[in-house]
């Protein structure tokens, strides 16, 4: 049975202070390379605006920062026919025939092969802050921080473990499930024939999960991957050095890092050349698909510039954070459609508010944050996951970030 990926960490976070006249506008491209048997890696034009990409088996997805998507490769089961409005989405997913977008209402949309029910969102769709998708079945996390899993199960990668709670990160891979715990342990669940599911002690300090084939990938607030289960590829042998890493993607026989200065480390499987990191630099964000890889790169261009003209968005959104597990700064891109009297609000896990900030007025269109991870009277905060919204007086927008120190 073949497998695709599954990358999923945790759902991006965000920042805070500055914006204005002449502010740079952050701008997304997608390079794909790899197995290109479907037109997976042909990213469809205008290749521009992207926000966040994952891969499925041999299909590709986009999110644009309009909250739209496009999806492109293999579309013999209707996976790349995305359901209308094509619009709200915040998050993207793929199985290995199916698709998932994650509305800003909170709500799940899936597309594509049907046959184990992977598309069939459980009652009641709403309440989603993250979603993954797994080779024939999915998984949404909700804002109470429990877990659904729906589709095939067979191996019981459906079967969430008690206590379903405390989870602030999901990932699927071929018939196992991750869940991340905010206590930073992991907890793995199904399909066990090479060990996907036995995460290697100590099973603490971890900032994000992903799952490939039959192997797992986490990420360390340290920097530092750990990978265990099937190493037939080296597929678990992470390159040296093993730090600096911000973030990991799991593929069918190979995996991905990300370094915190932008490029991106790939080992395992290359027979497709799927390792081979083109133009490496400027990435800010990455997927694994079953045998090719996606980076998304960041383009900064004047505000002002004509050939750049920017949209007003509907709504506030989130978009981008770079980079995202941080330690000292990281950035955030939000959009708006033109509000006064926006406000931070940052508050941890235990829903405790550490940091409050007026952001004035805020014109419609991107909008660029810093945040050095301090409270509200300069202290710096410890490790963690930090959960942080963006308000006016009707609308609001949140997202999740992992500090490391």
């Amino acid at each position: 049975m073949k497998k695709t990926f599954c990358s999923v960490s945790l759902v991006p976070l965000l920042l805070l202070v500055a914006s204005g006249a002449g502010l740079a506008r952050w701008n997304g491209e997608i390079l794909a390379w790899g197995d290109n048997s479907e037109g997976q890696c042909d990213v469809p034009s205008p290749n521009e605006g992207f926000v966040e990409v994952a891969g499925g088996f041999h299909h590709s997805i986009g999110l644009k920062e309009n909250g739209s998507i496009v999806v492109w490769g293999f579309n013999n089961w209707g996976q790349c026919n995305i359901p209308e409005p094509n619009e709200g989405f915040a998050a993207v997913a793929l199985g290995a025939s199916h698709s998932l977008g994650l509305k800003a209402d909170g709500s799940i949309l899936a597309w594509g092969w049907n046959a184990a029910g992977q598309c069939n969102v459980p009652s009641p769709n709403s309440g989603f802050v993250a979603v993954a998708g797994g080779y024939y079945h999915s998984l949404g996390l909700k804002a109470d921080g429990s877990i659904v899993a729906w589709g095939y199960n067979q191996f019981g990668q459906c079967n969430v473990p008690y206590p379903n709670s405390g989870f602030v990160g999901i990932a699927g891979g071929e018939c196992h499930s991750l869940g991340l715990r905010e206590d930073g342990s992991i907890v793995a669940w199904g399909m066990n024939n090479h060990g996907q599911c036995n995460v290697p002690s100590p099973n603490e300090g971890f900032v994000a999960v992903t799952g490939g084939c039959s192997h797992s990938l986490g990420l360390k607030a340290d920097g530092s991957i750990l990978a265990w289960g099937y190493n037939g590829y080296g597929q678990c042998a992470v390159p040296s050095p093993n730090e600096g890493f911000v973030s990991v993607a799991g593929g069918h026989y190979h995996s991905l890092g990300l370094k915190a200065d932008g490029s991106i480390v790939a080992w395992g499987d290359n027979y497709y050349k799927q390792c081979n990191v083109p133009d490496n630099g400027s990435y800010v964000a990455f997927a694994a698909g079953g045998y090719h890889s996606i980076g998304l790169r960041e383009i900064f261009t004047s505000s002002e510039d004509e050939g750049h003209a920017t949209i007003a968005p509907r709504a506030l959104n989130i978009h981008s954070v770079s980079p995202n597990p941080f330690d000292s700064h990281t950035t955030v891109i939000f959009q708006s459609p033109g509000l006064s009297t926006v406000t931070l609000e940052m508050f941890t896990t235990t829903g405790r508010l550490v940091r409050t900030q007026n952001l004035g007025n805020s014109p419609a269109g991107n909008h660029a944050f810093t945040w050095d991870g301090r409270d509200s009277t300069g202290r710096e905060l410890t490790s963690g996951v930090y959960f942080i919204r963006i308000c006016s007086a009707d609308q609001q927008a949140s997202a999740r970030v992992v500090l490391v120190r």
